[in-house]
């Protein structure tokens, strides 16, 4: 037995400290090959640190077998060594044989690090000096995929697809043209290749593009069939549950959708738009404290948001509930950017409780914003008239009838203040 097959029984009977023995004499006495073979199956096994004083030992040996040196290189990345992996990859020059596979290995390692330009640099390098090397290609496409430069990413798949490389490194590459094309709003076309896949093959998030694509088609028949597949498969796939709740409020099963968006947020509980979606539904479904509730939650997770600010005070107002609305509406009235819509609704809720002064300070203030708006110049056309501002109620109820000339409650309103 040699000394390296030695090590190797050693290690597998947890033999630690002799296989340490054995290893130290087979770096001095087994042949090169043996000790390569010996540093490719530790760095396997998981004993890296051998692995790297044996093609260290290598390297000594055969300074110019760049090889080596990527393989070094390769340990020192997978323990967090980036500096040490870089500072060995630069040691192999362009004229090397081991080039490409430097430039494969630095791109992985610069996009680890968040560095993809960098890394795409040196995929496009070793693509142009290996345009035919399937794994350069899957390397490009993998990167563009993951960067969600889809339009790109598709252009590498479906080149190795017509190759008929239908699979690499147990990726399918047909599902991830489909997804790519779908990234890109190429939607027909993703469809085609997404539905090529066998039901037994679709991963969750492959499953999920075809359900979105299906979706963006308007086939929300499949679509929903295909997001509850996901859901009974993964239910913790937090993206799906806005997806499906959307498709059943679209197909007015309003309560099914607020049912969907409630699971979602059982999951996902600090999802905004999955309050907001709740809210709408419920407000819909007449539950109005439900909605306003939601709402509340959501502005807690993002007290900047002014959609949602705006959509509580709507709910506010519509509950009459005034006073609550003008104590959320006044926090934001120090911000640098002011919806005008904000000073609207404070004006209605001041001119509710009977608080003129302020209410037409806040008409006045939103009024050059929203003077093609038609909800706010039919209501402000009759709140100038009640505040005594007949020239700005009689300007407000002639833009409205423009753009909206069969609401006679209007064109009286107008009559009586013309005559």
């Amino acid at each position: 037995m040699t000394y390296a097959e030695k090590t190797l029984d050693l290690l597998a009977t947890g033999e630690f400290e002799k296989a340490k023995k054995d290893f130290e004499q087979a770096l001095l006495h087994d042949d090169d090959e043996m000790i390569y073979s010996l540093a490719e199956e530790l760095y396997s096994l998981g004993f890296s640190e051998m692995a790297k004083q044996a093609y260290q030992t290598l390297i000594k040996r055969y300074p110019t077998e760049d090889n080596l040196k990527t393989a070094l290189a390769e340990i020192e990345i997978g323990e967090g060594n980036d500096e040490q992996a870089l500072a060995i990859l630069s040691q192999i020059t362009e004229d090397s044989n081991a080039y490409l596979e430097a430039l494969m290995v630095s791109a992985d390692l610069y996009q680890t690090q968040g560095a993809f330009d960098v890394s795409e640099q040196k995929l496009l390098t070793a693509y142009k000096l290996a345009p035919d090397e399937p794994v350069i290609e899957f390397a490009l496409a993998e990167l563009y995929f993951n960067i969600k430069e889809y339009r790109k990413a598709a252009k590498f798949y479906l080149s190795l697809i017509k190759q008929g490389i239908l699979e690499l490194s147990r990726v399918n590459l047909v599902a991830r043209l489909g997804v790519s094309y779908a990234g890109y709003g190429k939607f027909e076309t993703a469809l085609g290749y997404l539905e090529q896949i066998p039901e037994e093959q679709l991963d969750n998030d492959t499953l999920f593009q075809l359900a979105f694509t299906q979706m963006e088609l308007a086939d929300l028949e499949n679509a929903a069939a295909n997001f509850e597949k996901l859901r009974k498969k993964a239910p913790d796939y937090a993206t799906l549950y806005p997806y499906l709740a959307d498709i059943y409020e679209k197909e007015g099963q309003f309560a099914q959708a607020l049912i969907t968006a409630q699971e979602g947020l059982a999951v996902d509980e600090f999802n905004e738009y999955l309050y907001q979606k709740a809210s709408a539904l419920a407000a819909k479904l007449g539950k109005t404290k439900e909605a306003i509730d939601y709402l509340k939650t959501a502005l807690e997770l993002d007290p900047s948001n002014l959609t949602l600010v705006l959509e509580l005070s709507n709910q506010l107002i519509a509950t009459q509930a005034h006073q609550e609305n003008i104590d959320l509406l006044k926090e934001y009235l120090s911000a640098d950017e002011i919806d005008p819509q904000i000073y609207w609704n404070l004006g209605r809720s001041y001119a509710a409780l009977d608080q003129y002064d302020e209410a037409l300070k806040n008409y006045q203030a939103a009024d050059p914003y929203l003077n093609d708006n038609t909800d706010y110049l039919r209501d402000s056309a009759f709140f100038f008239r009640n505040a005594g501002q007949r020239e700005a109620a009689i300007q407000n109820a002639e833009k409205y009838l423009k753009e909206t000339p069969t609401d006679y409650e209007v064109e009286d309103l107008l009559d009586e203040l013309q005559y």
